[in-house]
């Protein structure tokens, strides 16, 4: 019997920041029904799910990555009931739902932390990992944490540190308490019960630590651990991890957040089929807008993990990072151009929600910021309409992004040349063609300033240029093409004439 390919292998993903999606109840902050009154128009845009970024009861130090109940939603997004009637339409609409897991830290205020720190000897003490300082009191290592200063505090009542590889409100569990192991896998079979296609795992990379916690090398000293960290203890617990989704049915999935940079690096973590389903893959995020640079990231990405039957994840934006047009000097052109190449790879990608909208990042005055990361700007809410309160019943928690009035899903969705309908041309093209779906991928001979590749399977053969420069260039593609999908208006459906405008894509099948 052939073997049949994972949903998540030919799927598009679309990450929902929910307190920035819709707000339904007028508090302005977005919500679980506000996400869901909006799936008709996901479904309608053709993506295959949905990430949500934390929805967890916290404190929101950290907006959610501070967990203090992983088993209940905050007040501020909903009830279980929310999230279940969310789900159940979801999955009737036809898209998955996964959900952000975050197996390294707790809130501060997490019963568990508040067992651990009550007193020495509590059972729950070492959940935690809790040191004596050096001398002159000094912490117990010169690790730093990703907010700045040190990844440990000091706690007067029991007289040791704790270790934040971030906030200090966000104590590091200790993986390698088996108690810990089994609270965290029992949170993954929650929300499995519940339904749930997987799980987004953030910073994943961090739960496998050198039990000694020693001193960085002198060289790493002043680096935080997210971008460093590569222990080998991850790797038997990201195993425990993967048989707790595998002895559930229907393909569910882990894709993991490591911070590591190069493909070579995040390979292992896909283990030999028996880890991560899928590692995130930032390197075209911070890519420079190069044609060069990215076919060098692609390639090294296809050296590392094709031969290992390890399927890729593509990310332009995310919660995290500045919006990938805001970082291509607010160019819609190149936007769309970016937009082109990353639904066309070989692997997964995900959307970041708003950028189908061609949104940049809002402008967000010092006074107004509440992020201790200053990520407020790519968190911007969403505007649905033109009006004054852009389809929000209340002024929402940070202001709204530049171009927020004519950049909106219903105006947008009127115009038939807008990035928005590119968009949903793209995610048809991928879904007609076995090719873009889960096809092999080959760079092609381009001119200065093109990146040209080929996707293949079987009989079926797929060609995307991308015009990353400043002028109109002539390729000299072989064989006769069709355009089929073209990030300006006209020529979808017409023979290729092998003219790029500049900031301009294509993707081309064979004539005939």
């Amino acid at each position: 019997m052939p073997h049949e390919t994972p949903w998540w292998q030919t799927a598009v993903l679309y990450q929902v920041y929910p307190r920035s999606f819709l707000d339904s109840d007028g508090d302005g902050i977005g919500d679980l029904a506000g996400l869901r009154s909006r799936l008709p128009y996901l479904r309608w845009l053709g993506v295959d799910g949905v990430w949500l970024s934390p929805i967890y009861r916290s404190p929101m130090a950290d907006f959610g990555y501070d967990v203090s109940d992983h088993c209940a939603i905050d007040p501020v997004f909903g009830d279980l009931d929310d999230f279940d009637a969310l789900l159940g339409d979801a999955h009737g609409q036809g898209l998955r739902v996964l959900l952000d897991w975050v197996p390294n830290h707790t809130s501060d205020r997490h019963p568990w932390f508040l067992q651990s720190r009550s007193d020495r000897s509590s059972p729950k003490r070492d959940w935690y990992f809790w040191r004596d300082g050096r001398a002159e009191g000094l912490p117990p290592n010169n690790w730093k944490a990703a907010f700045g200063g040190h990844a440990w505090t000091w706690d007067e009542r029991t007289g040791q540190w704790y270790l934040h590889l971030f906030l200090p409100e966000q104590p590091d569990l200790n993986w390698g308490h088996p108690g810990v192991v089994d609270a965290m896998h029992g949170v993954l079979r929650f929300w499995l019960d519940r339904g749930v296609d997987g799980f987004r795992a953030d910073v994943v990379h961090l739960i496998g630590k050198d039990e000694r916690l020693p001193d960085h090398p002198r060289e790493l000293a002043d680096m935080d651990l997210v971008g460093v960290h590569d222990h080998p203890a991850a790797h038997p617990l990201l195993r425990g991890i993967r048989r707790v989704l595998d002895s559930y049915p229907g393909d569910r999935v882990m894709v993991g957040e490591v911070n590591l940079g190069s493909a070579g690096l995040l390979a292992p973590y896909y283990g030999a089929g028996d880890e991560l389903h899928m590692v995130f893959n930032f390197s075209l995020l911070w890519a420079p807008w190069d044609p060069t640079r990215w076919a060098e990231r692609i390639v090294e990405s296809e050296e590392a993990l094709n031969p290992t039957g390890a399927w890729p994840v593509w990310v332009l934006s995310n919660h995290d990072t500045p919006r990938h047009r805001d970082r291509y000097g607010g160019s819609e052109a190149r936007a769309r151009v970016a937009a082109t190449v990353l639904l066309t790879l070989r692997g997964t990608p995900f959307m970041y929600a708003g950028e189908e909208l061609g949104l940049d990042d809002a402008e967000v005055p010092d006074g107004v910021r509440v992020d201790p990361g200053g990520r407020d700007g790519c968190r911007a809410p969403i505007p649905w309409d033109d009006g004054p309160g852009h389809g929000w019943p209340a002024e929402p928690w940070l202001p709204w992004p530049k171009g927020a009035g004519t950049q909106d899903a219903e105006t947008l969705t009127r115009d038939p040349g807008s990035i928005l309908h590119l968009y949903r041309r793209l995610l048809a093209a991928r879904r007609r063609s076995a090719a873009l779906r889960a096809g092999s991928w080959q760079l092609v001979d381009a001119p200065k300033g093109v990146l040209a590749y080929e996707r293949s399977a079987g009989f079926e053969t797929r060609q995307v240029w991308a015009n990353f420069g400043d002028d109109q260039v002539v390729c000299t593609p072989l064989g006769d093409w069709v355009v089929e999908v073209a990030t300006r208006d006209g020529g979808e459906g017409q023979r290729w004439d092998g003219r790029l405008a500049a900031a301009d894509a294509v993707v081309l099948r064979p004539a005939g």
